[in-house]
């Protein structure tokens, strides 16, 4: 058995996380006896997007696709890659 360190979080987040502890369990949901299991990667993959890769063009501090006909969906996630700037 490991003993336990030094507790690193302020006083008010753990009354928060002691609060969520302490709130009842869900109940179980209601699914029809006919239901399929599916596995959540299963899930996940119906719900995500299929990445895209997009060339772009900084101005003004925002980045701008290069292809005027690309439309990304309103609050995309997006990675830039940048090479070093001189």
């Amino acid at each position: 058995m490991t003993t336990p360190g030094v507790d690193p979080r302020s006083p008010g987040r753990r009354a928060q996380d002691e609060r969520i502890a302490a709130e009842p369990q869900l109940a179980p949901l209601e699914l029809p006896s006919d239901t399929v299991p599916s596995s959540v990667e299963a899930h996940l993959g119906r719900l995500r997007r299929r990445p895209v890769a997009v060339a772009g063009i900084v101005e003004n501090g925002l980045v701008r696709p290069l292809d005027p006909t690309v439309k990304l969906p309103e609050r995309s996630r997006v990675i830039i890659v940048a090479s070093e700037g001189t």
